[in-house]
């Protein structure tokens, strides 16, 4: 972890105790880094920060790579109240949010996860995104760029209290909103925040996700002499599948919709015998099956969206035009997210993977995200 900024002292009011689970198993193969595009930013979702850590005009001295980090604000509600999840680290004596660097080919996505759970014990599903925080590190000399990527994450229910890494993080406890605000360190902090205040106040905080998933790399058609349902994936598309293993658990799907064709089936099966969850294939989701009856799959998103769990949906090219756009028609006015849904051809990538964040409350899309396989 990196250096802090001086802590500001602040009372210890409206905390209470953390609950937690024991941390998830190690993982075998560290996922890859996934490129995501975040949606139209919340009206306070600004990027300010500490004027003491802008970067500066020009090129920085030294190195220039930023450094990757990610985290998340884990939040619960109590008789009324939004609370978060702050860590204190002793080694620099500061609050701040759960968050740390990318291991080497690991996700944004995944560090996230990854990191709530070794610093609060806690087995989060991400919700939607928060702003990005970006500062400098160090001091006149080499001074480097860190990026990190914040997600809005719901406390899962019960566990059982266990204290975190007493070395990195010796403290971990539910603060409300007005406390975070006095208690955490870095004034930037404040910007993630605020943002994830606004959302609960205007009751599209609370969210759950439809994944839409364009399947691998295929063997192209022209040196495929069998059947066009039992296309299968190139190298490159198996690695893609591969990839979305770790960005489809954290969103914590209850089942996996497929075609039934091979190159979609491929796509998802890395995740869903990783995980255990349901799959199951839609006739409709085939390219013949559109071409005969496109309305069907227009329906068939509505069916998903006013049934309100945590899906993934593995399809074709050809079907995401309507796929797409049925799901931006139920975009919430105002918030951005139906203009982040792609409307023109080829709208994903092969093995690209579409997050669109659904209000529990309105049952209308709020946020969007995008996330490209790794070359």
């Amino acid at each position: 972890m990196d250096p802090a900024p001086r802590p500001r002292p602040g009372p210890d009011r409206g905390r209470a105790p953390l609950a937690a689970v024991p941390p998830p198993a190690p993982r075998t193969t560290p996922p890859p880094v996934a490129k995501s595009a975040a949606p139209q930013p919340h009206p306070l979702r600004s990027s300010t920060e500490d004027a003491a850590s802008a970067e500066p005009d020009g090129p920085l001295a030294g190195r220039t790579d930023p450094v990757r980090a990610a985290g998340a604000l884990v939040w619960r509600v109590r008789s009324g109240r939004l609370q978060v999840a702050l860590v204190h680290r002793p080694a620099y004596d500061d609050w701040s949010f759960p968050k740390g660097k990318l291991d080497p080919g690991e996700s944004a996505v995944g560090a996230a996860v990854r990191e709530v759970a070794e610093e609060t014990g806690l087995r989060v599903v991400l919700g939607q995104p928060l702003p990005a925080a970006r500062y400098v590190l160090g001091g006149s000399g080499d001074r480097v760029v860190k990026h990190v990527a914040y997600w809005a994450a719901p406390a899962p229910a019960g566990g059982l209290p266990r204290p975190p890494r007493p070395r990195e993080v010796d403290r971990t406890e539910w603060v409300d909103v007005d406390e975070a605000h006095r208690r955490l360190t870095r004034r930037g902090d404040q910007v993630q925040l605020r943002a994830l205040a606004a959302l609960h106040e205007d009751g599209c905080l609370d969210t759950w996700a439809l994944v839409v998933v364009r399947h691998g790399h295929a063997r192209p058609t022209t040196v495929w002499a069998h059947d066009e349902a039992d296309r299968p994936l190139v190298a490159s598309g198996r690695r893609e599948a591969k990839q979305l293993v770790p960005l489809l658990a954290a969103r914590g799907p209850a089942r996996v919709v497929s075609s039934p064709w091979e190159r979609c089936l491929q796509t998802v099966r890395p995740f869903v015998e990783d995980s255990g969850v349901g799959l199951r294939t839609k006739g409709r989701l085939t390219e013949s099956a559109h071409r005969r009856d496109p309305d069907k799959v227009a329906r068939y998103v509505g069916h998903l969206v006013d049934k309100g769990r945590p899906v993934v949906v593995c399809t074709h090219r050809p079907v995401l035009g309507t796929l797409l756009g049925a799901l931006a028609g139920r975009a919430a006015a105002g918030s951005g997210a139906g203009a982040a849904i792609p409307a023109t051809d080829p709208f994903l990538a092969p093995g690209e993977a579409l997050v669109a964040h659904v209000s529990r409350r309105s049952g209308r899309v709020v946020a969007v995200e995008r996330h490209a396989p790794q070359p």
